[in-house]
């Protein structure tokens, strides 16, 4: 079988540097990054009072190297396998600052040194410590990971990656929309038009920059903008290039056993989802080499901490809805040449001002929108249940998030309205209430680690291969006991073992069901569509005689090998490239 795109690369069109898509995707990521970029700069600035000058001399202009290389390390990446596969239609992987790490460090890590300490130049040399661990177990992870994706079920890595979009990429956008609906609600329709529908705009104007511009328009005509903070932003505005700091990195890794706690399980949690990312853009056509990926993240989390950012980056969810606004390789290029310049020139208090929130976070609910339905589009119909599965721990570490911080905001309001007071909530108290926190925590800790076991465990026992089952539950034991899910720290016998322990009864279930040897599950003539589609191995029939069920051979006879230069399940004539989507279907419908 001859995947999709192995044509001689001679015959290829070369692949365009810049493309109308590109516009879109480009203000899409674009605005991504921009208002995470914000967001981290306004965290240290007001949360843990690092100095100004710090913030736009020293963290920003590191992190904007780091988003300079590694956005053209990603556009290198892509082109290359355009060439290798010749085709002119490949998508570079997105890049930016993690999103999870960035309030991570900031809480977590540098918030409760600044209060023990009340300096804030010493938590912030524990943030670039604690980076640089990230990276390095990332690097690690580049040599682990491939083989973790090669046996991993893809419903269960789309599903926990849905499982993030859903719950912390796009709750907070669609909070922050509705709190200013009047703004957001004609962007985020005008996207949906844009990005959805094959419908294009007069003169084929970029949908993203004319979302951005309707949305700002109202904003500042309705009143919801202020003047005066745009003048005062300017003054921010200075030139600063990126310089090593090992001073920082070398002081903050002397105290380094409070950080492993954390950095390990979230190093750990940057490599699965990258994992995840990977995956979700080979079920959109694009089928990367996992190990470079991961290697160029681990890399730029250590070389921005060296240079004194502590917010490592990452390859960023969102790969199919770039894809199917029509990005190729310019647009990773030009944001980080854009976001890189933007950090050297501090200009982002300048942006803050001038571009309204409601009008710059309907782009990531679509994200969300996309990274959601590729889950189910892109896996089996009968592993629905399985992507569900390893949805369910992002949403319980997000629930349990909201229910903390409102705990935490509540005492802190009523101690300040009468010091007397001392408030106390307990977890009795909580479930009294059908407030489950603590059950919330134990399911929710490790997330991604805990929805990739979860996952699996469902997809195998659906398939009946209830070896591989039980494997993955015996993994699920391991992860438990060290703490790495469902606890909130690593450490031997995490919680007592008693999750561990459900899980290693859960393995000996999977063991007697094995004994019985049933026949695994056999795949539907959709599934096997998909699984030529996509170029990959049925896990189903992975080690078995590759057959055909006779329901297939009844209605729908196999397709015979193609001849070179066209691929499996691709119709005669159609071009190599993948097949043309029928006249009805929306541009953005056949994303995967």
């Amino acid at each position: 079988m001859v995947k999709i795109g192995n044509r001689p690369a001679s015959s290829a069109p070369a692949l365009p540097y810049w493309t109308k898509g590109d516009t879109n995707a480009f203000f899409g990521l674009g605005i991504n990054v921009l208002v995470n970029v914000i967001v981290l700069s306004s965290l240290c600035l007001f949360v843990v009072n690092i100095p100004k000058d710090d913030v736009f001399g020293t963290i920003l202009p590191a992190l904007g190297i780091a988003m300079l290389l590694g956005n053209l390390f990603y556009a290198y990446l892509g082109r290359r396998l355009a060439a290798k596969e010749g085709r002119d239609d490949v998508t570079a992987m997105p890049y930016g600052p993690s999103v999870p790490h960035m309030f991570i460090v900031v809480f977590v890590i540098m918030l409760p040194i600044y209060l023990k300490t009340k300096n804030p130049v010493e938590a912030w040399q524990a943030g670039l410590a604690w980076a640089f661990i990230i990276g390095i177990i990332v690097v690690i992870g580049a040599f682990v990971g491939p083989m973790i994706r090669k046996y991993a079920p893809r419903a269960a890595m789309l599903g926990t990656l849905a499982g993030i979009s859903i719950a912390f990429i796009s709750m907070r956008p669609a909070a922050q929309m509705w709190d200013a609906a009047w703004i957001a609600l004609p962007v985020f329709g005008l996207l949906l038009v844009g990005l959805l529908t094959d419908l294009k705009l007069p003169w084929n104007l970029p949908i993203g920059a004319v979302a951005l511009a309707l949305g700002t328009a109202i904003g500042w005509i309705g009143g919801f903008m202020d003047t005066p903070a745009v003048s005062e932003a300017a003054k921010d505005i200075a030139v600063s290039l990126p310089t090593f700091h090992f001073d920082k990195l070398f002081h903050g890794l002397s105290d380094i056993s409070p950080l492993l706690a954390t950095a390990i399980p979230l190093g750990v949690y940057n490599f699965t989802e990258g994992m995840s990312n990977v995956e979700s853009a080979a079920s959109a056509g694009d089928n990367y080499n996992l190990r470079p990926i991961l290697l160029a993240d681990g890399f730029g989390a250590i070389l921005g901490s060296a240079l004194g950012s502590p917010f490592p980056p990452a390859v960023y969810i969102g790969h199919p809805g770039w894809k199917a606004a029509g990005g190729r390789t310019g647009y990773s290029l030009a944001t980080g040449v854009v976001i890189a310049v933007l950090c050297f020139l501090g200009l982002f208090g300048l942006l803050n001002a001038v571009l309204p929130l409601p009008a710059i976070v309907p782009i990531l609910l679509y994200i969300g929108l996309l990274i959601g339905a590729q889950a189910f589009q892109a896996s089996p119909k009968a592993h629905g249940a399985a992507v569900i599965a390893a949805i369910i721990p992002n949403i319980a570490s997000w629930a349990a998030g909201q229910i903390d911080n409102t705990v935490t905001t509540a005492v802190g309001v009523a101690s300040k309205m009468n010091p007397a007071v001392t408030l106390n909530v307990t977890d009795a108290d909580l479930e009294g209430n059908s407030v489950l926190l603590h059950g919330l925590h134990l399911l929710g800790d490790g997330a991604v680690l805990a929805g990739l076991v979860l996952g699996s465990i469902v997809a195998f026992i659906i398939d009946k291969r209830f070896i591989s089952a039980a494997i993955a539950s015996a993994a699920g034991a391991v992860l438990a006991f060290v703490g790495l899910i469902h606890a909130e720290k690593v450490e031997w016998d995490a919680g007592g073992g008693q999750v561990a322990l459900g899980y290693l009864f859960l393995t000996l279930v999977c063991v007697a069901w094995a004994l019985t040897r049933p026949e695994p599950r056999v795949p539907d003539a959709e599934e096997i569509a998909l699984e030529r589609e996509h170029g990959i191995p049925s896990q189903t029939r992975r080690g078995a005689p590759e057959e055909v069920p006779p329901a297939v051979d009844a209605t729908h006879p196999p397709a015979a090998d193609p001849a070179p230069g066209t691929s499996a399940g691709t119709p005669a004539g159609a071009s190599a490239t993948g097949p043309k989507p029928a006249a009805s279907a929306p541009a953005g419908a056949g994303t995967v």
